[in-house]
Order: C-alpha cells, then sequence, then structure tokens
C-alpha cells in the first residue's frame, strides 16, 4: 500500500464526511483518543467512524489506519487553523510551556496545540517538533553531536 497517497485520500474522506454530518469536533476528538491509547478500545465508535472502518475493511485497506488516522489528524488541524507542537522536556516545565505556546502562537499567528512529554534521557534541555521541522536543544543531543565530531575527526587521523 502506498500509505502517503492513499492515507490522504482516505483522510480527506473522512474529514469531509464527518463535516458533512456535523460531527468533525466528536470524530476528531475519538480519533485523537484512539491515537494516543491504542489499546483502549471505545464500545461505540462515532457512526463516521463505524462507516470509515466498514470501508477500510472492504478495501482491505486496515493496515493503513494508524496513517490514515495521524493524516485525518493534522487535516482537521490545518482546517481549524491550529498549529500542533511536541516538546519533549527533561523536566516538568509549566513555565517554558506557557512561553512557548505565547511565542510561537505570534509567530504562526495561530492556535497552538501543544503536547508534552517529560523524558528523563534527554538529561536537561527540550526537543520541540513543529510540522517537519525539530530544534534539538537537549544536553543529551548536544553529547551526541559532539561525540560524532570527535569520531569524525578521529576517523581523519588514522
Amino acid at each position: 500500500m502506498n500509505t502517503g497517497i492513499l492515507s490522504v485520500r482516505y483522510a480527506k474522506a473522512l474529514l469531509e464526511y464527518s463535516r458533512e454530518t456535523g460531527n468533525a469536533d466528536r470524530v476528531y476528538h475519538q480519533v485523537n483518543n484512539l491515537l494516543k491509547h491504542p489499546e483502549i478500545t471505545p464500545d461505540r465508535l462515532e457512526p463516521e467512524l463505524e462507516r470509515f472502518v466498514a470501508l477500510l475493511i472492504r478495501n482491505h485497506r486496515m493496515e493503513g489506519l494508524r496513517f490514515i488516522l495521524r493524516t485525518y489528524l493534522r487535516m482537521y488541524y490545518d482546517s481549524k487553523g491550529i498549529k500542533a507542537v511536541h516538546l519533549t522536556t527533561a523536566v516538568p516545565s509549566q513555565e517554558l510551556e506557557k512561553r512557548l505556546v505565547k511565542l510561537l502562537e505570534r509567530k504562526f499567528g495561530c492556535k497552538v496545540l501543544l503536547e508534552s512529554v517529560v523524558d528523563p534521557s534527554l538529561i536537561g534541555g527540550f526537543v520541540i517538533r513543529v510540522d517537519d521541522y525539530m530544534l534539538d536543544a537537549s544536553v543529551r543531543g548536544r553529547v551526541e553531536s559532539i561525540r560524532r565530531q570527535f569520531i569524525i575527526q578521529n576517523n581523519r587521523i588514522v
């Protein structure tokens, strides 16, 4: 399955269908929950999602479900003027999150939806992902960069 092309087509169809029925927000929340908690199966899917899953089963496309749902979320955010931002920090920091949201909302001129995760292996600093852009300002990232430079320099000597 060409996951890129097909996921866009199916996600667009789901978004348009959920808008037509007036349940786009409810479908979004359910898709978001399914992606965040795949081990939790909802007792009852929204009717739009039920029909959508039946369509995927009928067309033998279930292996691409995660790609399709992630593409759907991106399209939903775009349609609502929302930027999804993923922040990973070494320790929880409410102040950093607030300042980052304000900064990014000013920069992009739209609402920012911040998803924050704590990863102590970063040692310090943070990693931020916006669309296809990633900024690694973590201690672990810097140490890894220095290690790679050291290896490259030593390979030149030999």
